[in-house]
């Protein structure tokens, strides 16, 4: 395993002020977002535009994961749209992502899951899920690039009965992990260590029932715990560490430089 950082840990910096402070505290890669206020430019990326890739190449880092939407935020064009139009320009739009996954040898893509539609069952909507991801990865999988639903509050899928629904359902389809989802809502580490199996990509930060993000000394994820189910679990992928300062659920409530110190010094030390 290997750690990595969020590049949206840093929202007022550019990307290249981004890399920087990656690489003075020590990290060799970067996950890196290609959304409306991202550090990636989506538009370029969608073009085609070499440009992008030379400014990806020209960071010093590798790109451990980039996180797309297709829409603004997770409501805009969701993955599990039930309109066939919109599902054929994620598709289109998708091609160009690999593409660039591909030329900046970045081994993932985020992709949020979807959410509940008006006058639609969760089940129907878990089912648009499954579907969009299949279409999704017979563009991803012949170019190595694996696809990474996050499982989020206020999304699709808030359980990992649900999560599980849909990772089983579609084979190759992949996690990017993150605990303090599930935390935040109320369920124990234990039941979420399952998820461990489909990961992917895995975020790291501290969370306790009714906090996304804590102070390391202040939550109750058992790192070392969660380390070890992921080792057992076979995952040898990136670990990113992913403090953030953002309104989404009070996530603007620790320093990030300190608390990004704090847990990779802790991680490093059972890695």
């Amino acid at each position: 395993m290997k750690l990595t950082l969020t590049s949206w840990s840093f929202p007022r910096c550019t990307l290249e002020e981004a890399a920087g402070i990656a690489r003075a505290l020590g990290f060799e890669a970067m996950d890196a977002g290609a959304y409306p206020g991202g550090h990636l430019n989506r538009d370029a990326i969608l073009k085609g535009e070499h440009d992008e890739v030379q400014r990806v190449r020209s960071l010093g880092l590798q790109i451990s994961n980039l996180y797309y939407t297709f829409g603004a935020g997770f409501i805009e064009r969701p993955l599990n749209s039930s309109d066939s139009k919109v599902r054929r320009k994620n598709r289109e739009d998708f091609q160009r992502v690999i593409e660039f996954c591909a030329a900046v040898a970045c081994p993932s893509v985020m992709l949020l899951p979807g959410v509940i539609h008006p006058h639609m069952s969760k089940a129907d909507a878990i089912q648009h899920c499954i579907e969009a991801c299949q279409e999704l990865l017979a563009i991803s999988l012949p170019a190595g690039v694996d696809i990474a639903i996050e499982p989020h509050v206020m999304g699709l899928l808030e359980s990992p009965r649900d999560t599980l629904t849909v990772v089983e359902a579609a084979p190759e389809l992949a996690l990017a992990l993150d605990y303090a989802h599930f935390i935040t809502l109320g369920y124990t580490q234990a039941e979420v260590d399952p998820l461990c199996a489909f990961a992917a990509h895995v975020h790291l930060r501290q969370a306790k029932p009714g906090f996304l993000q804590t102070r390391l000394e202040h939550g109750t994820l058992n790192f070392p715990a969660m380390l070890d189910a992921l080792r057992q679990a076979g995952y040898e992928g990136y670990l990113a560490i992913e403090y953030v300062h953002q309104d989404y659920m009070q996530t603007d409530n620790v320093d990030v430089i300190s608390e990004t110190v704090k847990l990779r010094d802790l991680v490093q030390a059972y890695l």
